[in-house]
């Protein structure tokens, strides 16, 4: 069975790129949801999720200095190029990127590589569908290989369940973590903001997803703020043949929304039905 995988990604955050993946959620059948933002998930805040597992996620190695065996020849410390080893033999976890350059250079093997803890992962349930989430630990590097395994989890889920949909919440930016979120997907929708910076971010993530021939789709939000700015979107999107697939006006409705924890789409339905947003959604099935 092919799975309809829709990612929703932004080059920036801020954009409104959850609030937007919520209120797809509740109309789209046979689904499966995955946030794929794991440095600050919050699609949870209006799902409310009931926790079904969690797992520790292991990422990279890194360092464990063994003092019983250290002889304080300091290479470790000479050797380092992130700091992570301080003059007096002292590791700061934190610091270290797992290269084994430590573990290599000690004569006394009193250095060793070892499995890390880099985030949680979990399996839930909400009232549209599983849901599989995670969070990383704050300064961790692993991120890409986080979002790798939510995306995993979530396919793996849809095939035994016999679900046909797949909707991600992607992490914005163009790094290693969103490669993570999109390569493969089925669609990709670009959320942006009529904004200098807006405009400029959409144009790197498009070029990003043009490297992996996605299927994409544009959604200007509050795109009345600045009339400017949205017709430089609408015009770079009609040079590139780019569909937009909604143009979100600015409303007090969707703040008030996200402010009770509730998803926009089912507590605003003439709003989003007047916008077009319904036949927004029939384009993604």
């Amino acid at each position: 069975m092919k799975i309809n995988e829709i990612v929703v990604i932004s080059g920036k955050g801020g954009t409104g790129k959850t609030t937007l993946t919520a209120s797809i959620i509740p109309y789209l059948e046979d689904l499966v949801v995955g946030d794929c933002d794991v440095d600050a998930p919050d699609l949870d805040i209006l799902l409310d999720p009931k926790i079904q597992t969690t797992e520790k996620f292991i990422g990279l190695k890194k360092a464990i200095i063994h003092k019983e065996k250290c002889t304080n020849c300091g290479l470790c410390h000479t050797h380092c190029k992130f700091s992570a080893i301080s003059e007096d033999i002292v590791l700061t976890t934190s610091k270290c990127e797992g290269c084994g350059v430590c573990e290599f250079v000690c004569p006394s093997e009193a250095i060793t590589m070892e499995d890390a803890v880099v985030g949680d992962l979990y399996h839930s349930t909400t009232t549209f569908g599983d849901f599989i989430h995670a969070k990383l630990i704050p300064g961790e590097e692993t991120s890409g290989k986080l979002v790798a395994e939510v995306r995993k989890r979530a396919k793996k889920l849809a095939l035994e369940k016999d679900k046909k949909n797949i909707i991600v919440d992607g992490s914005p930016g163009i790094a290693c973590n969103v490669i993570s979120s999109i390569t493969g997907a089925s669609k990709v929708i670009l959320v942006t903001e009529p904004t200098f910076s807006g405009i400029h971010d959409l144009k790197r993530i498009y070029e990003l997803c043009q490297k992996f021939n996605l299927k994409t789709q544009v959604v200007i939000n509050k795109y009345d703020l600045s009339p400017t700015h949205s017709e430089l979107i609408e015009e770079f999107c009609r040079e590139n043949s780019i569909p937009i697939g909604l143009k979100i006006p600015f409303t007090k409705k969707i703040v008030q929304s996200v402010v009770k924890k509730k998803i926009p789409s089912l507590e605003e339905k003439e709003f989003f039905k007047e916008i077009g947003f319904f036949d927004f959604i029939n384009t993604l099935t």
